[in-house]
């Protein structure tokens, strides 16, 4: 039993630094400006808002 407690230990401490590897790793390396870029692509592409609307917030957004 003491042999199994010992793998499942090292199992989930490995499995936790992978995970916690990949999740700061993931938040790192994205720009925080594409997610408001993709929304307004995904507004001008719905009609939400005109093309004249989309050019001035998009400069907005690459300034």
């Amino acid at each position: 039993m003491g042999g199994f407690m010992m793998l499942a230990f090292w199992g989930a401490l490995i499995a936790l630094v992978v995970f916690l590897v990949f999740r700061l790793r993931d938040n790192g390396t994205r720009p925080l400006d594409s997610d408001a870029q993709e929304a307004l692509r995904r507004r001008f592409a719905n009609g939400e808002i005109d093309e004249e609307e989309f050019r001035r917030r998009k400069a907005t957004l690459d300034e």
